[in-house]
């Protein structure tokens, strides 16, 4: 719907809801001032300033909007419904800390009214939110919040002894079947989205599934001595090995793990070593069998490939150890600690999650610390496999209890959802649409949910007709702003810079929105994304001049403003040096700025130009938007990196209803979320 028209109902929304509380109506709630603006001239200039703010507002500039919703106030002071507005456009600025002062106004105003419980309510999740931003890496407790049985409630089958998971960027996660030879879809409210069985004979006990570099899935077959080529869909398409000793035959396949170049790794628990295979199956070698220097595997398990060193678990041994791509051996990451290891996954940058049978574990991978992430504690429970979905869930397979176990942060169940609704659009009225973003305790956008997770109710009732028209993160679009450091250190590399805008336009798909240099005043470069010439230019020269007074602060800020109005599916790409000066947060602190691009659902990602390494801080924008730093000479290049922007997640969901009020009166629309434990809501009222 057009802008224009959307600011018309806002304002028609606004004047309703003063006329409303003039004659003496229930407006918003039975607190001082609540709603009852009055026909004296104070009351008239607060209620055009209030229009001018809410315009200001819907078209992203937000400064603009505080500034006049506190001219406002100035006439109209302790307003409860201008108090809300103000602390909406201070949250989407990022700048919290305020937002929760006006807000806190706002309930109180409200008094008893139903609009302080859930401003109270919104309070509360910011502040939870906001004590967890500063212990992001730190490790944290997880705790059961459900689990999907292999049998329904009603005894239907949906799978039978899984044993490992692979979740999917729409919130949806295969289940590896080695009871029923099959692998499932399931969705993040446990229900079968797909069944894949394999060839014509089938799959012969499938115990392992990893996503190879160009998408496709490999799976091993423990009893067919096989591991199996899938599409990115999961349809079978080929297969490699084949029951045996020989080279390039395996023996009880079970884990597997792809390297950084797409070379597969394969447990053999019958043949107790690993084989190494190319991306198309073709035999390069196998390793790990007894040597002078290494006693040889007794029961491998897990595995996993991680900066070009490939760490085997072994279950008899309890140990865990390390070889080189060429299967020399390299000593044991752990040999103490361990009941029986089976899974092993990267966690974050320098973890491994290990499935210790009954427990979960991470084990640095510099101190060999080992620290117990959750210990489900059924006797009866056999956890074989346990990965981090989208959502920052830990699925686990249980094999003996036949069920996936779904686990979260203990503190991120306390908080609960976080739930806004961006927008109402009536312009069909009596069907209104409503935009509403779901994100966890953390700022992460909630994927995967579906109509049967949305209740949405018009003035206190069940709407007529719901119906779930799509999620933002299915969208195929990516907007991206490109940012510059201009720097004196950034002006020695600009052969770099040239070569970093080539690599962005050759990788991304998507479109590049703007282009910012962040000298001491960032400017927008003039570009022409099918004109190499002006590429180069923007990236080498650009507008401004290099200097140490450049302002990264202010450069973001610009840079992020520019995809406000775009795709649901939008992110920042830095390029830089590293460092980003003395002047970085003159304006707007490093917390600032984490939430205006968290809040506004924008990713943060920086390409490391000149040999240097991301700053903290920039690491830790990057892991608060969930963007990432990496460098931009390295063996694998950029690509790869750029093409996962596609995978942006986003929390945005589309929905509509018919109304079944009266078409002139004022009306308020809840949305309530919830996902197994945790839930949220939020209202905002609409005309």
């Amino acid at each position: 719907m057009p802008h224009k028209f959307f600011l018309c109902v806002l304002l028609m929304l606004t004047l309703t809801h003063f006329s409303i509380a003039q004659d003496g109506g229930q407006a918003g709630g039975n607190g001082a001032g609540a709603g009852s603006f009055g026909s004296d001239q104070n009351s008239l200039n607060a209620a055009e300033s209030f229009r001018i703010a809410v315009e200001a507002y819907n078209r992203f500039a937000f400064n603009e909007s505080i500034l006049t919703l506190e001219q406002a106030l100035f006439y109209k002071p302790g307003e409860p419904l201008i108090l809300d507005w103000l602390g909406r456009a201070y949250y989407r600025s990022g700048m919290e800390n305020i937002a929760l002062r006006q807000w806190q106004a706002a309930t109180e105003a409200y008094g008893a009214a139903p609009e302080s419980v859930l401003i109270g309510s919104r309070i509360e999740s910011v502040r939870a939110r906001m004590s967890l931003f500063s212990s992001l890496s730190g490790q944290r407790p997880f705790v059961e919040i459900g689990h999907f049985s292999g049998v329904t409630d009603d005894g239907v089958p949906r799978f039978k002894t899984p044993t490992e998971v692979l979740p999917l960027d729409d919130g949806s996660a295969w289940i590896v079947c080695y009871g029923s030879n099959e692998i499932v879809r399931l969705d993040v409210n446990g229900i079968v989205r797909q069944r894949e069985r394999g060839p014509l004979t089938g799959f012969d006990r499938p115990y392992a599934l990893v996503r190879g570099l160009d998408g496709r899935l490999y799976l091993s077959e423990f009893r067919g001595g096989r591991v199996s080529v899938l599409s990115p869909e999961g349809a079978w398409l080929s297969s490699f090995g084949g029951k045996g000793i020989g080279d390039g035959q395996l023996s009880g396949p079970s884990s597997l793990a792809v390297d950084e170049e797409g070379y597969i790794y394969v447990t053999e628990f019958g043949n107790r070593r690993v084989s190494k295979f190319s991306p198309d199956g073709v035999f390069i070698h196998n390793f790990a069998s007894r040597t002078q220097d290494f006693q040889g595997l007794k029961a491998p398990t897990g595995i996993a490939a991680i900066n070009g060193i490939i760490y085997v678990a072994c279950s008899v041994a309890k140990s865990i150890y390390m070889f080189d791509k060429n299967g020399m051996y390299l000593g044991i990451l752990t040999a103490q600690g361990l009941t029986a290891p089976e899974s092993i996954k990267l966690y974050g940058e320098n973890q491994l999650l290990v499935t210790d049978t009954k427990r979960i574990l991470l084990v640095d991978l510099q101190t060999t610390i080992i620290n117990e992430l959750t210990a489900p504690g059924n006797s009866r429970v056999r956890l074989t496999g346990a990965q981090l979905d989208i959502n920052n869930n830990l699925l686990a397979a249980d094999f003996s209890s036949n069920e996936v176990t779904v686990l979260a942060p203990l503190d991120e169940i306390s908080s609960g959802l976080f739930v806004q609704i961006d927008r109402v659009v009536s312009s069909g009225f009596p069907v209104v649409t409503v935009e509403v973003n779901v994100q966890d305790s953390r700022r992460r956008p909630v994927v995967g949910l579906d109509q049967s997770n949305f209740i949405l109710s018009d003035r206190g009732r069940p709407v007529q007709n719901q119906v779930f028209l799509g999620a933002g993160s299915k969208s195929e679009t990516v907007d991206v702003s490109v940012l510059f450091e201009r720097s004196p250190a950034a002006s020695r590399l600009k052969d770099e810079f040239e070569a970093a805008i080539r690599d962005i336009k050759a990788g991304l798909r998507g479109n590049i929105a703007s282009m910012v240099s962040a000298g001491a005043d960032p400017v927008h470069e003039r570009f022409n994304t099918n004109n190499p010439a002006t590429l180069a230019q923007a990236a080498r020269t650009g507008a401004v001049a290099y200097t140490d007074r450049w302002r990264f602060d202010l450069g973001l800020r610009l840079a992020a403003g520019d995809l406000l109005p775009l795709s649901k599916k939008r992110a920042v790409l830095f390029v830089t040096t590293g460092d980003l000066g003395p002047l970085a947060f003159e304006q707007y602190s490093l917390n600032d700025l984490a939430s205006y691009l968290a809040n506004n659902g924008i990713v943060f990602n920086a390409i490391i130009v000149g040999g240097s390494r991301a700053g903290d801080d920039i690491k830790y924008l990057c892991d608060v938007t969930g963007g990432a730093a990496f460098p931009l000479y390295r063996r694998q290049g950029i690509v790869q990196d750029l093409q996962k922007l596609n995978s942006v997640p986003s929390g945005t969901y589309i929905l509509s209803f018919t109304s079944g009020q009266d078409a002139g009166s004022f009306k308020n629309i809840e949305a309530e979320v919830y996902l197994l434990e945790r839930s949220g809501r939020d209202s905002l009222g609409y005309f």
